[in-house]
């Protein structure tokens, strides 16, 4: 039954457009962050790359928010 839970908890809840945008955004914020273009919370781009990789949003599932398209 736990399993179950954590099961449904942790279920993808980002489309592929959601999943693009964030491991692009991702990308650019941390290769600006890298030469001091912009300052060090560029590096906050890494947490967008992670979620759009694994395709699960925290935040999303507190909200009970899902991007993913379903053909309906």
């Amino acid at each position: 039954m736990a399993l179950q839970q954590r099961e449904n908890r942790m279920s993808n809840n980002l489309g592929i457009l959601d999943r693009t945008l964030r491991i692009a955004s991702g990308m650019l914020l941390v290769a600006l962050a890298a030469p001091g273009t912009i300052e060090s919370w560029g590096y906050l781009g890494v947490l967008g790359m992670l979620t759009g990789v694994v395709g699960v949003c925290p935040v999303y599932s507190m909200l009970g928010f899902d991007t993913r398209w379903d053909g309906s």
